[in-house]
């Protein structure tokens, strides 16, 4: 089961890759202005931010079986709707709804992984839904890429909804026999509390931030690498080739016996070592011109990354009761989303170019580390209320 649940948080990203290559062309094909062509881009995740938090609440009240199924079906359906959208403010209805159905599935599916791990096993259980999450960023992008210059995005997204039609009725049969342990207290007024509580956990906030910021230099880098690429007259096909080295080398840490290494190392070490590589591969590729050099900077990256993400799962883990780890991971996935947002947000609002772009987003990365190291102290899981 536990390799089926694996599967589903594969697909979901995946879906998610490889709409990046070609929803832009496909808004700009409808008639869409450029501003409506970015708010088709981030109403997916202004929407999948609100999924994550509903689905984090009723995973908690429900179970992850159902909330996963409800999903899987959801989303199937949403993305059958992108070959009936005509013009700019249906896709924008498309995406919304697309954002939002998806954005029940990761939270309920990492929370299945969570409860059923072996507390000794954590870390490297994450390292593995992060290779599984890497796989998804190497193969979604070139997928949309490729198969949309020979069909087209409706085509694209009707191929990725039959495949999680198809998950969807597995997980059915696949998923029914996982119980839920479901809470003994009443739902009352304690339940905001309950959420407050999530926000006061050191551990907890640490993990909060480490995904926004882990997504928010996702988003600077989506943004500013294609065109430091394109100003050193590089082929545009050089930008995939760099995001696939930081994405390989990610996977080789995740699948290679020095996963072990999350399990052995308290999380907020390799939290720091993570965040610190990455900060220092943008002030690196801020500053660099060979084409040796930027792939160098983006093993480092990859290396970073390798590091953050079992960390910042495994914080989760550790500062989260089972009986709230729904909604834990249901605002752990909303600050992914806002990561993206405010990352290409922020660079486009300040109007940098791709050096200062990627010195400020180094430094705001170091500080991070330096800050998430400060105070270091073993997290306790949250009391019951």
């Amino acid at each position: 089961m536990r390799a089926f649940v694996y599967i589903i948080v594969f697909f979901s990203f995946f879906d998610l890759f490889s709409q990046l290559p070609v929803m832009s062309p496909f808004a700009l094909s409808l008639g869409a202005t450029p501003f409506l062509t970015g708010l088709a881009v981030g109403l997916y995740s202004f929407s999948n931010t609100i999924g994550n938090v509903i689905s984090g609440f009723l995973t908690d009240r429900r179970g992850p079986f159902m909330i996963l199924v409800v999903g899987l079906f959801a989303s199937a359906i949403s993305l059958f709707l992108y070959s009936f959208a005509s013009d700019p403010i249906s896709l924008l209805g498309v995406r919304f709804v697309h954002g939002f159905m998806e954005g029940l599935i990761v939270p309920a599916a990492f929370t299945y992984l969570a409860n059923r791990t072996e507390e000794s096993k954590r870390g490297r259980s994450v390292a593995i839904s992060g290779a599984f999450v890497g796989f998804a960023a190497i193969l979604g992008p070139a997928y949309g890429g490729i198969v949309a210059a020979k069909t087209s995005t409706p085509f694209i997204m009707a191929v990725n909804g039959g495949i999680m039609f198809i998950i969807a009725i597995s997980a059915f049969f696949v998923l029914r026999s996982f119980k839920h342990v479901r809470k003994t207290t009443k739902l009352n007024s304690a339940s905001t509390f309950r959420v407050r509580m999530l926000f006061k956990s050191p551990g907890m906030v640490r993990a909060f931030a480490g995904a926004f910021f882990l997504m928010f230099s996702q988003g600077v880098l989506a943004l500013v690498l294609p065109l430091k690429v394109e100003a050193l007259n590089f082929d545009t096909k050089m930008t995939g080739l760099l995001l696939s080295t930081f994405g390989v080398t990610a996977l080789l840490i995740f699948l290679l016996p020095i996963n072990r290494i999350f399990d052995r190392v308290r999380p907020m070490v390799t939290l720091s070592f993570g965040m610190l590589l990455m900060g220092l591969s943008m002030l690196f590729l801020s500053q660099v011109e060979e084409l040796l050099f930027l792939y160098v900077a983006m093993i480092i990256y990859g290396v970073g990354f390798a590091f953050l993400f079992p960390s910042i799962n495994s914080l989760l883990i550790d500062s989260s009761a089972p009986e709230f780890r729904g909604k834990a991971y249901g605002y752990f996935y909303a600050f992914f989303s806002i990561g993206v947002v405010a990352g290409s947000g922020l660079i486009g609002y300040l109007d940098l170019d791709f050096q200062r772009a990627f010195l400020l987003t180094g430094v705001i990365l170091i500080l991070v580390a330096g800050y998430a190291i400060v105070g270091l102290r073993r997290n306790k899981p949250l009391p019951n209320v």
